[in-house]
């Protein structure tokens, strides 16, 4: 009985010492895409789509003309002959989503992404929907940080 109860009580306070307790609404740990400052978008992230296996992957940065970001997708990077890079520009609007403007030609907008964070991701990780400006279609999409970069253009 008292061995369980220690391990209840260990495994709690690991919990807790590993940021895995609920942190929700804390500064450390923003609930709402709101409260996060850009630099926390700036990085690496990886893209997963229509919750298939292939990921893309998305670098941003400062955008040099507003309070944003500005950074690349790289679709299909394992594969050098099929390649694809478009060009990504967005900010956190006012519900609080993630909204990026997706360009193939640097012109003309080919994608739009719309994302949440996710709740007790500590701002790592918004899903939302990505539609594609050519036919309309919607594809799920979840969008995850892979090195943290805060605070770099």
């Amino acid at each position: 009985m008292r061995t369980t109860a220690t391990a209840a009580l260990l495994a709690g306070a690991l919990l807790a010492l590993s940021g895995c307790a609920s942190t929700r609404g804390s500064p450390d740990c923003p609930a709402d895409a709101r409260d996060l400052p850009v630099q926390s978008l700036y990085g690496r992230w990886e893209a997963r789509f229509d919750n298939l296996p292939a990921v893309a992957a998305v670098q941003l940065g400062k955008h040099p003309d507003y309070d944003g970001v500005r950074g690349t997708i790289t679709r299909n990077g394992a594969n050098p002959a099929k390649a694809t890079v478009a060009q990504l520009a967005g900010d956190v609007d006012d519900e609080g989503a993630l909204s990026i403007d997706e360009s193939q030609d640097g012109r003309a907008i080919s994608g739009v992404w719309s994302g949440k964070l996710q709740a007790g991701s500590c701002g790592r990780e918004f899903r939302g929907t990505w539609r594609n400006a050519t036919d309309e279609s919607t594809h799920p999409f979840v969008l995850s940080k892979t090195v943290a970069q805060e605070g770099k253009q």
